[in-house]
């Protein structure tokens, strides 16, 4: 989709309220998605390349018209073009003079910064356009192309109200190269009148509708011409060029466009090489001339009334044949010497605005000498660049192209800055995607961590848990199987010992399942205090114990897991005092407080070596749990454990 046209009619709609043309040409743009500035960029280079071309002319020619200077801009100076009759129009297209500045090199010079557009007729006007600073018509080389719905007009008015700085000093001027009025096709401005009027002053002109621009028509389409020079014999009668068109059309303009000119830098022919200085052109009905009427003649005079094109129109004749008579024509210089001849690109014969002259044949006079098919090249459509445009497309293309190379930047710079944009967003995305990937590594890393961390936690409970459940139990089991032994005198106290054995069995049983699960510790020691107790009284078989317990009713503080580790910790205590101390007395302490709790086990055995230490097994259980331990052998002998940690753990 071709959003250029859009961006313009925003553009013409901001000038109508103020607004400054470039300020909503980035609006616009800045309201354009990213696919949509791609698309529109890659319109607007493809609509390019179907456009005609900026190719400026050479050599000497018109100029148009020009003021005087003004040290102030705002000055009011009119243009009239008096078009004799009333003509339907539909379009105004001002044409530039252009001049070579040497800072940004070819500009326009003296064109209006603030104007109107007026038509009108003897009995009514109306202004068909405005145009003020806000409207940023400068800088440009193309013409401006005002359109409008069709209007009823004998005359058109340029009113001007702000003039523009000169190039080379400090004074304003207004400046014009042509002026065309079209009425549909048609340049119905075309040599007619011109009056300029600044205060009292009144002055006619005749170089703004001569029809000559300071542009070569150069078409982005067709193949250049190969434009072949005939050379004149100096015989009688006058040379002549007659088309045939093939049938009667109602002709009212020719348009004579010259042959190539040097592209060699400075030229090395003139701008009009080999122009005919004088042409009388003819038609008739009868290809005889029987009936041949004036059409309209081509008098050079000056090397100023000359140009890329010569336009001529006229009153509307009925014509098959047209006639060129060449009454005139200039010295070419060449290596052979000097001589006479002449050369067209085109003859182009017009019927109200269409040409009728495509491809007809071209019969030269026998004074005429020329390379073979060089008649057949005049009436093609080609001129030296290309495709032979219609006057009015060729001029509506250049404004286009102006319009499009004005909005180019602004969309480039958009999309520039939307690339921009992208990157910092994709940087920043794969920063952010590092920093993720970065996090989730970490956080990888941390939870294997954690893990191994756990199974190594999980691995050391186990071990405890087993050592201490199972080494209890079977230190349980091996005393009553001795004292089962002692007793087999007595079968009443052996069944005694025996079932106590069956009971440590079962209960063994169920501790491997606990210690295999940990997830059963609710059920196994559903009360500390009381299995304490118990756990005592089957292991401290032959010691006195004493067992006392304070602020009971702060135990039920413990979390299960600790209340277990705890209980383990307190049997492996009782174990190792069987096992080692050779006591016959212990205390147990267990005191609860609302912030710690604290067991304290004290025995009358032969007390800790200091070379052995804490037993490992009991380091073990307090880091499990978190508590503080210490272990104290005193003078007289025994040793008591004393663990505190927090209650609520």
């Amino acid at each position: 989709m071709n959003l250029a046209p859009f961006i313009f009619i925003v553009c013409l709609l901001g000038s109508c309220v103020g607004y400054s043309s470039q300020d909503e040409e980035r609006k616009a743009v800045e309201m354009m998605s990213l696919p949509e500035l791609e698309v529109e960029a890659v319109s607007i280079q493809t609509e390019l390349g179907e456009l005609a071309n900026y190719t400026l002319r050479g050599s000497v020619g018109s100029v148009g018209y020009r003021s005087s200077s003004y040290a102030s801009a705002h000055r009011k100076l009119l243009l009239e073009v008096d078009l004799e009759t009333e003509e339907v129009i539909d379009q105004v297209v001002l044409v530039p003079s252009l001049w070579r500045d040497t800072q940004v090199g070819v500009r326009s010079e003296g064109f209006p910064i603030a104007f109107r557009v007026i038509v009108g007729t003897e009995d009514e006007s109306q202004e068909v356009a405005s145009y003020s600073v806000e409207d940023q018509l400068l800088p440009r080389i193309a013409p401006l192309v005002v359109s409008f719905s069709p209007r009823t007009a004998s005359w058109v008015r340029i009113e001007v109200t702000e003039m523009s700085l000169l190039i080379s000093k400090e004074k304003h001027v207004f400046q014009l190269s042509e002026i065309f009025v079209f009425s549909g096709a048609e340049n119905v401005a075309l040599q007619k009148k011109v009056l300029a009027q600044f205060s009292s002053k009144r002055e006619q002109v005749s170089s703004l509708t001569d029809g000559f621009t300071p542009y070569l028509m150069d078409a982005a389409g067709g193949s250049l011409s190969k434009t072949r020079v005939m050379s004149i014999a100096e015989i009688p009668p006058l040379p002549t060029l007659t088309l045939d068109l093939g049938k009667e059309y109602p002709i009212n303009q020719i348009n004579l466009h010259a042959a190539h000119t040097s592209l060699s830098i400075p030229m090395k022919t003139l701008g009009t090489y080999s122009m005919p200085s004088y042409v009388r052109i003819s038609g008739a009905k009868d290809a005889e001339f029987s009936d041949e009427v004036f059409l309209c003649k081509y008098d050079q005079r000056s090397p100023f009334n000359t140009g890329p094109v010569i336009m001529r129109r006229f009153d509307e004749k009925v014509c098959r044949y047209i006639k060129l008579t060449i009454v005139e024509s200039q010295p070419v210089a060449s290596f052979m010497g000097e001589t006479r001849a002449i050369a067209f690109s085109e003859i182009e014969v017009l019927s109200r605005g269409g040409t009728v002259s495509f491809g007809a044949e071209v019969v030269a006079s026998e004074n005429l000498r020329y390379w073979e098919q060089a008649v057949e090249l005049m009436t093609d459509g080609l001129n030296y660049y290309g495709e032979i445009l219609p006057t009015r497309v060729w001029l509506e293309q250049l404004a286009r192209r102006h319009d499009l190379e004005a909005i180019q930047p602004v969309i480039s710079a958009e999309l520039t800055l939307r690339y921009e944009r992208q990157k910092t967003y994709l940087l920043s995305a794969i920063w952010v995607a590092v920093a993720l990937a970065v996090g989730i590594a970490f956080t990888f890393m941390i939870v294997r961590y954690r893990h191994l961390r756990e199974l190594a936690a999980f691995k050391e409970r186990f071990a405890a848990d087993l050592h201490d459940e199972l080494g209890a139990n079977l230190h349980t089991i091996g005393m009553l199987s001795d004292l089962a032994d002692a007793s087999k005198e007595s079968p009443e106290e052996m069944s005694g010992y025996l079932e106590r054995i069956r009971t440590m069995t079962e209960r063994s049983g169920h501790a491997v399942q606990y210690v295999t699960t940990l997830n059963e510790s609710s059920e196994l020691f559903s009360e500390l205090k009381t299995d304490m107790r118990r756990t005592s009284e089957r292991i401290l078989t032959q010691l006195e114990h004493d067992f006392l317990v304070e602020g009971e009713e702060y135990l039920s503080r413990l979390k299960p897991r600790t209340s277990v580790d705890l209980f383990l910790f307190y049997k492996e205590c009782l174990v190792n005092t069987c096992r080692h101390s050779n006591a016959t007395q212990l205390k147990t302490r267990l005191v609860a407080t609302p912030r710690e709790v604290c067991l304290r086990i004290e025995d009358n055995g032969k007390g800790i070596e200091q070379s052995s230490g804490v037993p490992k097994s009991l380091r073990r259980r307090a880091r499990l749990l978190k508590a503080k331990l210490n272990v104290e052998s005193s003078a007289e002998g025994g040793t008591a454990i004393c663990l505190k940690l927090r209650n609520g753990k």
